[in-house]
C-alpha cells in the first residue's frame, strides 16, 4: 500500500503530466496546427520558351484543388487538355514543362525541352476542353472537367516567349494524427491523479474471536503485520518512483513525438530528386480509353460548322467553308454554289444545324485521323442529317466532310455515345462484312439490277433510294434512243470510316463516285444534259459523248458475324461535282 504523502505526491505528478498531455493535444489543433495550403514556384532562370506544359499529375500530387498564379507581358492563355491531346499539338515546338516539386516543396521543377522556335496560336483549338485568356495576370483554380487526367498549356501568339512567371498553391496536409489521442490521454492521466487523493484503500478486516483470545498469537500477527508494512512501504515506495518516471518517461516521448508529428504533417516524406511527388493511384480511365471529344466540345465545334456553313450558303461562297468544311462537303457544295448562281431553280443543299442534336458518335481511338458523328434535326431538315466530321491532325480543327440525310423510315443504330471504337476498312472481327466489303456491295448493289448484293443489302420500303437510282439507269438506257449510256457505283479510296455499334455490329461510311458515260450512237447524233450539268460543263449539247459524276455520301448498318440479317442503307444522298464533254 502506499502511504498518504506518496500517493499525494503521485496524484500531483499525474495531474501535472495529464494537463500538459492535454494541452499538447489542444496545441495540435491550434497553435501548431499546419498551414492549409503550400506555394511553390518556378524558378526565374528558367530559359524562353514558345510553350510551357503543366504535367497533369501535378494536379493530383497532393489531394484537393489547386490555384495557379500567372503572370506574364502581354496577352496569353491557358488551355486545359488530354495529356495525349496536349504533347500532340505541342509537337516539336521548344517548350518547357513543370513536371513536379522540389524536396522542400517551395519550387516546382522545370524540364527543357528544345525544338522548332515558334508555333501557331493554340487559340480556337478543337483539343482543348476549355480555355482562358489573361493580359498580365491570371489566376486560375484547376479542376478536372471530366475523369481522367488533364494537362495545361501555356502561351501567348506561338512565336513570343510563354510566360514564366508561375507558381502554384496546394492544398497541405492538416491532419493531426496525435491531438485526440494526447488529449484522450491527458485526461486520463489527470483522472487517475484525483482518483489517488480522492479514493482512500479499505482498512483490514480483523480477526474472529475475543480480544484477549490468543493474545500472544496476536501480538505475533502484529509483529509480522509491522514488518510487512515497512516492506510494503518501502516496495511502494519504489512502484511509486518507478510509476512516475514509467509515465513522465511515456509523456516526455509522447511530447517528442507530438512535435516530430507537426512538422512530419508539414513536411511529409519528399519525392526522389528530379521526379515529379507521387499521387495516389487512381481509378480514372486511361487516356487510351476516353472519348476524343467531351459532350461541351463538341457541342462548340458544331455551333461552328453550322455557323462556317451557313455563311457559306447565304453567300454562295466556298471560301467561307474553308475554315470548317472540307472533303466530299467542300467540293459538293462550292458546285452546288456554282450551279444556283446560274440556274435559280437548282436546289440548295440541305442547310447545317447544330440544333436539336439527337444523338453523338466519339471514337476512343486517339490516333490521327479523329472521326466523330452528330445527327441533328434543326430548322430546314425535313428528316435527321448524318454529319461526319474529321479532325486529320492534332494542329487542324475538326471539319465536316459529309452530311448525308438518314433514309425515311430507318432507325438509327444504337452507338455508345461514352466513346466506341473504331475500325480499319478492312477489319472484319465480329462482323459479317467489313467496311470495305459493305460499301463495294452497296456499289455493285447500284450498278447491277441483278447484283450478288441484292438480298444481303436492302432498304427500308419508304426510302428506295438503291430502287429509284436503278430505275433512273434503267429508264436512261430504255429511252435515249440518240446515245449509249452506262452507269457505274465505286468506291473513293481512303474514304471509308467505320464505328462498332452496341450489339456488336457496324456503321460504315463513305463515298461513291456515280459516274454517268454517254455516248451518241451514230455520227451527227446529239446528247443533251440539263441545264445544272451545262453550267460545269460548259454546254447544254454535245456530238463527241458526255460524262457526268456525282458524289455519293452512303451510311451502312452491317450486322455482327452470328446475325442471318441482311446489311441495311441508314444514309444516302448524292450531288453533282462535275460534267464535262469528251
Amino acid at each position: 500500500m502506499i502511504g498518504i504523502p506518496l500517493r499525494f505526491k503521485t496524484a500531483v505528478a499525474l495531474v501535472l503530466l495529464g494537463l500538459l498531455t492535454l494541452l499538447a493535444g489542444i496545441g495540435q489543433k491550434t497553435i501548431w496546427a499546419p498551414a492549409e495550403t503550400f506555394t511553390a514556384t518556378a524558378p526565374a532562370d528558367s530559359k524562353a520558351a514558345p510553350l510551357t506544359v503543366i504535367d497533369h499529375k501535378l494536379r493530383t500530387v497532393e489531394g484537393g484543388t489547386v490555384t495557379i498564379k500567372v503572370k506574364g507581358e502581354g496577352s496569353f492563355l491557358l488551355a486545359a487538355g488530354r495529356p495525349d491531346d496536349v504533347d500532340a499539338w505541342v509537337g516539336k515546338t521548344a517548350h518547357n514543362t513543370v513536371t513536379g516539386l522540389s524536396e522542400d516543396k517551395k519550387a516546382l521543377q522545370v524540364e527543357r525541352t528544345d525544338g522548332e522556335a515558334k508555333a501557331p496560336t493554340p487559340a480556337g483549338s478543337d483539343l482543348w476542353v476549355s480555355t482562358e485568356s489573361a493580359s498580365g495576370e491570371m489566376d486560375y483554380t484547376w479542376s478536372a472537367p471530366a475523369d481522367g487526367d488533364w494537362s495545361l498549356l501555356l502561351a501567348s501568339d506561338g512565336t513570343k516567349p510563354a510566360p514564366s512567371s508561375i507558381s502554384m498553391t496546394f492544398p497541405n496536409d492538416t491532419s493531426t494524427p496525435w491531438a485526440v489521442p494526447l488529449m484522450v490521454l491527458g485526461g486520463l492521466l489527470m483522472i487517475a491523479g484525483a482518483a489517488l487523493v480522492v479514493l482512500k484503500p479499505k482498512d483490514g478486516t480483523p480477526g474472529q474471536g475475543g480480544p484477549l483470545r490468543n493474545l500472544g498469537s496476536q501480538f505475533a500477527k502484529r509483529a509480522r503485520a509491522k514488518a510487512t508494512a515497512r516492506a510494503s512501504a518501502k516496495a511502494g515506495t519504489g512502484s511509486g518512483t518507478r510509476l512516475s518516471i514509467l509515465v513522465a518517461a511515456s509523456t516526455a516521448a509522447v511530447l517528442a513525438g507530438t512535435g516530430v508529428a507537426a512538422q512530419a504533417s508539414q513536411t511529409p516524406e519528399p519525392a526522389a530528386t528530379g521526379a515529379p511527388s507521387s499521387a495516389a493511384p487512381s481509378a480514372a480511365p486511361a487516356a487510351g480509353d476516353s472519348p476524343v471529344l467531351l459532350d461541351a466540345q463538341f457541342r462548340r465545334i458544331l455551333e461552328q460548322v453550322a455557323s462556317a456553313t451557313d455563311a457559306g450558303d447565304a453567300a454562295k461562297d466556298a471560301k467561307k467553308l474553308t475554315t470548317r468544311v472540307a472533303g466530299t462537303e467542300l467540293e459538293v457544295r462550292t458546285q452546288n454554289y456554282k450551279i444556283r448562281s446560274r440556274v435559280a431553280s437548282y436546289d440548295a443543299r440541305m442547310p447545317v444545324r447544330s440544333t436539336k442534336l439527337l444523338t453523338t458518335v466519339v471514337t476512343s481511338k486517339r490516333a490521327w485521323p479523329r472521326s466523330v458523328l452528330a445527327v441533328t434535326q434543326g430548322e430546314g431538315n425535313v428528316v435527321p442529317q448524318l454529319l461526319t466530321l474529321v479532325q486529320g491532325s492534332p494542329r487542324e480543327n475538326y471539319k465536316l466532310v459529309g452530311t448525308t440525310p438518314l433514309q425515311p423510315g430507318t432507325t438509327f443504330p444504337s452507338i455508345e455515345r461514352n466513346g466506341t471504337e473504331t475500325l480499319s476498312k478492312d477489319d472484319k472481327s465480329g462482323l459479317l462484312y467489313s467496311g470495305e466489303e459493305a460499301l463495294a456491295g452497296l456499289a455493285d448493289r447500284l450498278t447491277k439490277a441483278n447484283s450478288t448484293f441484292k438480298d444481303k443489302l436492302v432498304e427500308g420500303e419508304s426510302s428506295p433510294y438503291i430502287a429509284d437510282t436503278l430505275s433512273y439507269q434503267a429508264d436512261v438506257v430504255k429511252e435515249g434512243v440518240n446515245g449509249k449510256f452506262s452507269f457505274s457505283h465505286k468506291v473513293v479510296p481512303g474514304s471509308t470510316v467505320v464505328f462498332r455499334t452496341a450489339d456488336g455490329g457496324a456503321l460504315v461510311l463513305g463515298r461513291l463516285t456515280f459516274n454517268f458515260d454517254g455516248t451518241p450512237k451514230s455520227e451527227g447524233d446529239k446528247l443533251s444534259i440539263g441545264s445544272d450539268a451545262a453550267v460545269l460543263a460548259g454546254g447544254k449539247e454535245t456530238t463527241s459523248g458526255m460524262v457526268l459524276n456525282f458524289a455519293e455520301s452512303m451510311a451502312v448498318y452491317v450486322p455482327p458475324a452470328d446475325s442471318k440479317d441482311p446489311m441495311k442503307l441508314v444514309a444516302a444522298t448524292r450531288g453533282l461535282v462535275g460534267a464535262k464533254f469528251k
